[in-house]
Order: structure tokens, then sequence, then C-alpha cells
């Protein structure tokens, strides 16, 4: 079995719950498993403010979850069209990864949540994708054959899954965004089968 890493940060709950769509669409590839992992939050004044184990939910991410894993999937809410820091932070701290060029050849894919309907969705999207491409990941997203993609009123993009939760963070996913969060975890989880079968990409 190969893993895929889907790791994300999430404040509300949503986009742990975008996550677990994410990994169901993993697991229906045959061969891979998805590996679900959080990072932690963090604050103005010190680096990190929890404990180095969550209370509940996935662990922490690890340096040996991007060098083990056959791809990752990147999620992470909107915050001012951009990914939140939390897991800005931790993609800093990936150096020593772009330098021993762990994560290249790699397919990689991301996925949002905002409050509002044109609350910056895709520029998160992108912003998740910049680091992924300096580490030489190969970037996947969601054609317009997903017909979720193109009959939904609410979240969805041709860059990666999407939510909208609503001005109070409540609104449950979608059908639609429910079924392109599994699409975006199988379609990431295929191109990874394909390469670890077929051999090194770099």
């Amino acid at each position: 079995m190969a893993d895929i890493l889907v790791l994300y940060y999430s404040h509300y709950g949503n986009v742990a719950q975008m996550a677990q769509h994410v990994a169901r669409g993993v697991e229906e590839v045959a061969g891979m498993q998805a590996r679900v992992r959080t990072v932690a939050k963090v604050s103005t004044v010190c680096e990190a403010v929890e404990d180095a184990v969550p209370p509940d939910g996935p662990p922490y991410a690890e340096a040996n979850d991007l060098l083990e894993c056959a791809a990752l999937v990147l999620g992470s809410p909107t915050r001012f069209g951009n990914m939140a820091a939390p897991l800005k932070y931790f993609l800093d701290g990936t150096a020593g990864e772009w330098l021993s060029g762990t994560l290249i050849g790699k397919p990689a894919g991301v996925f949002t949540s905002t409050a509002s309907l044109h609350g910056g969705q895709e520029t998160t999207l992108v912003s998740m994708m910049l680091p992924l491409l300096h580490h030489g990941m190969i970037l996947v997203g969601l054609p317009y054959s997903e017909s979720a993609l193109v009959e939904t009123r609410s979240g969805g993009t041709p860059y990666g899954a999407s939510h909208v939760a609503g001005p109070d963070s409540k609104l449950p996913l979608t059908a639609d965004e429910q079924q392109l969060c599994t699409s975006l975890g199988r379609r990431v989880a295929a191109v990874a089968r394909v390469l670890h079968n077929g051999g090194d990409s770099r």
C-alpha cells in the first residue's frame, strides 16, 4: 500500500470534514491508503500554542509524512484570499525537504473552505499550489468531466475542491462539494498509482 498524505488545517471543522471525503476518494483507488494529518495552531507572539499531541483528531504532520507519502493533498480555510497561517508556517519549515528533493515528482492537489461564495477560494487554492510547485510536485486539479463541477451552486473549482461554509461557518458540505472532494482524492491517488508503479518521475 502507498500512502497519500491528506494534510490540512481546520479552524471550524469544515476543512476537516472535507479532508475525510478526500481520504475516502483516495481509498477508492486500489493499492492506495490515506494518511490524514493536521498542523498545530500558531500565534503572533510565539511559534506554537498547542501541545505536541492534539487532544483529538489526526496527529500533527511530521517530516517523515512528507518523505513517506506517494502524493499530497493539502487543505486550508481562506484567510484574506490566502492559506491560513498554521499551514503556511508548516510549509515554511520544509526547507530541508526542498533541499533533498523529497517531494519532487509526486502529485498534489488542494482544497479550501470560505465563509462566502466569492471569499477568495481560487486565490487560496493557488496560494497553496505555489510552494508545491517550488517543491517540484505535479499539480492535479478537477476536470469539467466531473458533473458536480458544472452543476454546483456552492463550492467547486477546477483548481481544487472547495466549500462555502456561510457567515457563521456552519453550512454543511453539499452533495456536490462532497463529491468533488472525493473526486480530488481519487484523482490524486490514481495519478500517484501510475507514477508509483511506473518508477521515478524526476
